[in-house]
């Protein structure tokens, strides 16, 4: 039996940053499941909110409250009602003042939970599954992931006995800790039962640096509000293959080594019209580095 690890919670301190945010000595179990019990309220009040994450920050004398979302006009509501109403019911979870911030998502493709979400609720709507997968993986490898993975759980298709199925595309490395990687699930209630839906989205290597930890922290955050990707760049396999001008048909994956589907290649054009190097130009470079290291 596989022994499982989340991918969210092994890169904590290294790529990620803890969701809950404070310190406390005597207090430290109540306030775990006064978290629990706020992102309970807020899941089963925004269940059409597109929600990707909660995070909580706590203060000596208030609760800060970040609802990362998708559709941040339907969790303000109109005229701040729907706002106003999440904020008096965190107040009466808390018993303490809540400030409440909701952050837009701006790629929701690149968003493990949202695309999970999305899948469940194409499945609940009577969509086949396999071509619920495959959209999802299209949609995040269209918006810049470097690798995607979906399975689904249970009785797929109305079928007798429950089963699970994947597929992949692209890279999803792990056990690298360096690589971001985003993950989600979402549970789907059909007619024949509920299926589970689990997304990894991996969209590059963190690079490491000298720089302050609160600089890697906003960063992160800034990442996941759907901010600009800063400190991340693509794997070292995908610049090698960039710089030789090596290009792969994009393939799926199936369990069970199914077929494989292919799409035609997409060709990408520098801005200003550049070339792209040739396998022999990056020989001479690499031959020309190298001598000039050997001189030093």
């Amino acid at each position: 039996m596989g022994q499982k690890t989340h991918p969210y919670a092994f890169r904590i301190g290294i790529v990620n940053d803890w969701k809950s945010r404070w310190f406390s000595h005597k207090d430290y179990k109540k306030l775990v499941n006064q978290d629990y019990k706020i992102r309970e309220f807020l899941s089963s009040q925004l269940i059409k909110g597109a929600v990707s994450r909660v995070d909580i920050e706590r203060t000596r004398d208030k609760v800060q409250v970040d609802i990362h979302t998708a559709r941040p006009g339907v969790v303000i509501g109109r005229k701040g009602a729907e706002a106003d109403r999440l904020r008096k019911g965190l107040e009466k979870l808390s018993n303490q003042p809540v400030k409440l911030n909701i952050i837009e998502v701006r790629e929701a493709e690149l968003d493990a939970q949202l695309l999970a979400r999305a899948i469940a609720d194409q499945l609940e709507s009577r969509v086949a599954f396999r071509r619920a997968m495959k959209r999802a993986v299209s949609a995040a490898l269209k918006a810049g992931a470097e690798g995607v993975r979906v399975e689904c759980s249970g009785r797929l298709g109305g079928a007798e006995m429950g089963r699970r199925e994947w597929y992949r595309e692209g890279r999803v490395p792990l056990h690298t800790l360096r690589a971001d990687i985003d993950f989600g699930k979402a549970t789907a209630h059909t007619t024949v039962g509920t299926l589970g839906v689990k997304v990894w989205v991996y969209k590059g290597d963190v690079v490491a640096s000298n720089k302050l930890r609160q600089e890697k922290i906003a960063a992160e955050a800034s990442l996941a509000s759907g901010g600009p990707a800063a400190g991340r760049v693509k794997s070292v396999k995908s610049r090698v293959e960039a710089a030789v001008g090596e290009s792969k048909d994009s393939r799926i994956l199936e369990a069970g080594g199914g077929k494989k589907s292919g799409e035609p290649n997409s060709k990408i054009v520098e801005a200003g019209g550049g070339t792209k190097i040739t396998p022999v130009k990056a020989q001479e470079q690499f031959e020309e580095e190298k001598s000039i290291l050997e001189e030093e």
